[in-house]
């Protein structure tokens, strides 16, 4: 039988394990671009267990272990395979509760259930994935547990361990695109890698070594590095004015548009027959208040002093990565729920954060590509947003199921809109109607974030060969819609050649984000190079999004 110490020891070995391990999963990802890697996302979800079981003394029973160990991984699961494992183990954990000890039967049977809870939970599984992996190794421990009923719980958990690597070599064979790079699944490998770990405490007694530490967080910066008074150099409007109107003539919003642009920035018009709403940063509010006059009358007006907004919260701006962790991040404060909707939006860049602040998020959380925030991350910004009901814009894929584990957590409402780009989170802002209901606003964000068209230009992470392309690393990476469109030698040439082929004749409006390794000149050179090539009647608008990864992204509308 199985005491609670030895599992606490063998789930803080498995931690170890994978943290000392996690490049060598994060290199099977077959996409090349820059992501938060499967193996990284495994060791910081698992790793947020380790503090925990660390504080429990001997004598606690293994259902008391494996709950504290469920409960750690939910709130700290990161990235679609960090939410995974935390379903394994909250199912493991629920077929182990109450449990002082457990022998062989106990823990296939917890493994079963945690199985189940996996693929409830995933919308549509895939196998060839850690799904199939821990799923087949369940199925096979349960069969050979049949035929051998006085097997040990150490035997069974190293018939575990090789079922599950027998099952590992042939996700290639279920997923055409891992044949194709001839790798095995990244999440199946973490998962044999994290038992790895346990055996380690089964077999021998001996917890591995801690080693290096789980991934430290990346591209948490804007603009790092800044004084205040660059920063507030880099602000050349100084107020962010929004305001909607509602319409009394048939004059046209593409006026109203070059107008804004001719006094400021990060311009937004978006109209239907009844309003046009307006945002705009500027330095003569009052113009855009009286432009705007001439189309109708006004309404829901704000008008915010951005200097005074950075100087209130200068780490919003000036987040400098450090080298090495300073201490716990600031700890949101908790808003009790008022009658009302809020947001909360996943982003990274000042410029694309200040965006969504305009738009009236209460809260950004910051992370994206290259770090994936955590449950409790998401979790702690809802809870601090003072409304009932509380929409959150992942606004990334591998985000979605980390904010849907928040869901049950939180004591108010919230509504998961499944926003994969920074471009569908701001089209869902622009469609929220104050006057309407969360439900009435459900809808209507989805509606206007499924109409956008998404374009990103990064660069390979590794060398690939994907979807017919043989990547090196360092090259140019366009993406349309999450998938690889072609690769470029030159970031200008990229986004020029991406957004032509993104606009559809209906299309109206275009944006383009330029990130933070992209100059404000070579942002404007490509922006003249492309305005040439666009069909008339198609807007353009460039913005200082600051974000990393992305030299570029492009939203047409």
């Amino acid at each position: 039988m199985i005491q609670g110490q030895i599992l606490r020891d063998a789930i803080i070995s498995g931690a170890h394990q994978i943290a000392r391990c996690k490049q060598q999963v994060d290199e099977l990802n077959v996409f090349p671009v820059p992501d938060g890697d499967t193996g990284t996302n495994m060791s910081m979800t698992i790793g947020s267990a380790v503090r925990e079981l660390e504080r429990q003394e001997d004598g606690a029973g293994v259902g008391e272990i494996a709950k504290i160990a469920a409960a750690a991984l939910l709130r700290g699961a990161r990235g679609n395979s960090g939410v995974i494992l935390s379903l394994l183990f909250r199912g493991f954990a629920k077929g182990l509760e109450g449990k002082k000890e457990a022998g062989a039967a106990d823990f296939v049977e917890a493994l079963s259930l945690g199985v189940a809870a996996a693929y409830k939970a995933v919308m549509k599984p895939t196998e060839g994935t850690i799904l199939t992996v821990a799923r087949e190794a369940a199925e096979q421990a349960k069969a050979y547990l049949a035929e051998h009923p006085d097997t040990t719980p150490q035997e069974i958990f190293n018939r575990l361990h090789d079922y599950a690597c027998a099952s590992l070599e042939k996700t290639p064979e279920l997923l055409p695109v891992l044949k194709k790079a001839g790798v095995v699944d990244a999440g199946g490998k973490g998962f044999i890698v994290i038992l790895e770990g346990m055996l380690s405490v089964f077999n021998d007694g001996v917890i591995v070594g801690a080693g290096e530490a789980a991934a430290k967080p990346q591209q948490r910066e804007s603009k790092s590095g800044k004084k205040k008074s660059e920063v507030l150099a880099d602000f050349e409007f100084k107020y962010c004015t929004e305001f909607i109107i509602n319409r009394e003539n048939e004059a046209d919003p593409l006026s109203l548009r070059a107008y804004l642009e001719s006094i400021g920035d990060s311009v937004v018009v978006v109209d239907d027959e009844e309003i046009i709403k307006v945002h705009v940063h500027t330095n003569n509010p009052g113009n855009a208040l009286q432009e705007g006059l001439k189309f109708g009358m006004l309404s829901n007006m704000k008008i915010e002093n951005m200097w005074e907004q950075f100087l209130k919260n200068e780490s919003v701006y000036v987040a400098e990565k450090p080298e090495e962790p300073e201490g716990p991040e600031e700890e949101l404060a908790y808003a009790v729920p008022e009658e009302g909707i809020g947001f909360v939006a996943v982003a990274a860049g000042a410029g694309i954060e200040q965006l969504f602040f305009d738009l009236g998020v209460s809260h950004v959380v910051r992370g994206g590509q290259t770090m994936n925030p955590s449950t409790d991350d998401i979790l702690k910004a809802v809870q601090a947003t003072p409304a009932k009901t509380v929409f959150v814009l992942p606004n990334n894929k591998n985000i979605i199921m980390a904010a849907e584990q928040a869901q049950p957590l939180a004591d108010r409402k919230v509504r998961v809109l499944q926003t994969r780009s920074i471009p569908e989170g701001i089209s869902a802002m622009l469609a929220y109607d104050p006057e309407q209901g969360a439900e009435e606003n459900h809808l209507a964000m989805i509606r206007a974030y499924e109409q956008v068209m998404t374009g990103q230009i990064t660069f390979a992470a590794r060398d690939s060969d994907f979807d017919g392309h043989k990547i090196k690393e360092g090259e140019i990476l366009a993406l349309s819609g999450g998938k690889l469109a072609f690769t470029e030698k030159d970031i200008c040439r990229a986004a020029v050649k991406l957004t032509r082929s993104l606009v559809k004749r209906e299309a109206s409006f275009v944006t383009v984000l330029y990130g933070q390794d992209v100059t404000a000149e070579e942002a404007g050179e490509m922006a003249e190079q492309l305005r040439e090539r666009l069909p008339d009647g198609v807007e353009l608008n460039l913005v200082d999004g600051g974000q990393p990864v992305y030299y570029y992204i492009i939203s047409v509308e």
